[in-house]
């Protein structure tokens, strides 16, 4: 057995490889609460993971990227056998750390794996799948390479830069694809939110709360889905509003901007003329 960690900014990588002519059985904790992704290369070493009464088994690894959190009461066991042996790469970074990543790495965390910054038990398991070629050709370069020092060292940071992002790009694809009608519910939610609460419309992150999203979440998919951003569809529907109040004469120019949330006349007159051409005033 071999082990290696390397520390690449805040990410802990632990290079683990594995054969043996007989069964053996091979142990790991970590010594705080991480979060963390494992990549299983061309072994295909059976893992058990451990916490309090209860037990996840895998007896079919090779190919695997599993995302999970863990805390320093979980044992990860790993049985070695003549056909089953152990190439894994864990990228793991201390939840206690996860906001000073660089690169928004960080917020890829938190909006992809939510269940693992927030978790609920000892070890929490994450999205998993079998990775594409261009991952297990970046896995199975890590324990093929030759480099040595600072090159390898380089190399290093390099591969697992190009597997993370890959795997937050596959993880994004499945997750859009797989909650589409669920997101398009809560996103028409937020609409219906902000169409009840013209005068008085809540700010982002209490739009976001109320419809369990984060607020990059809700800023990138109701901008998708509605083709503006969240305040602007909020002002194109305040000023709509104003106009059918002043049109059918059933409020002034100024009873309008209170009614749709303007405190300034003149910021209401000057957003109305952008949006529509002519002044509130004109309207006949």
């Amino acid at each position: 057995m071999t082990r290696d960690f390397i520390h690449i900014n805040d990410f802990v990588i632990l290079v683990e490889e594995a054969d043996s002519a007989k069964i053996e059985v091979d142990a790991c904790y970590f010594d705080e609460p991480i979060v963390a992704v494992a990549f299983y290369g061309s072994g295909n070493v059976d893992l058990a993971v451990k916490y309090g009464e209860k037990q996840k088994d895998f007896q079919y690894t090779k190919g695997l990227s599993l995302s999970f959190y863990a805390d320093e009461k979980v044992e990860f066991e790993h049985t070695v056998s003549p056909n089953k042996n152990l190439k894994c790469i864990v990228v793991a970074t201390k939840l206690s750390k996860l906001e000073q990543l660089p690169n928004q790495e960080g917020d890829l965390f938190s909006d992809l794996l939510e269940e693992l910054v927030n978790p609920k038990d000892h070890y929490v398991e994450g999205p998993s799948f079998f990775m594409t070629p261009e991952m297990e050709n970046i896995v199975d370069a890590f324990f093929s390479n030759s480099y040595s020092g600072k090159t390898k060292m380089m190399f290093f940071r390099s591969q697992i830069t190009a597997l993370l992002s890959h795997f937050f790009g596959q993880l994004a694809l499945k997750q859009e694809e797989a909650s589409k009608p669920r997101h398009r519910e809560q996103l028409n939610k937020a609409k219906d939110i902000l169409l009840e609460n013209l005068e008085n419309p809540p700010s982002l992150s209490e739009l976001s709360k109320a419809i369990g999203f984060n607020t990059t979440r809700l800023k990138k998919e109701f901008k998708a889905i509605f083709g503006v951003p969240v305040f602007k569809y909020l002002q194109n529907e305040r000023l709509a509003s104003a106009h059918k109040l002043i049109s059918e004469n059933e409020a002034t120019v100024q009873e309008a901007a209170w009614q749709v949330g303007y405190d300034s006349l003149s910021s209401f007159s000057n957003a109305f003329a952008k949006k529509f051409g002519y002044r509130p005033s004109q309207i006949k």
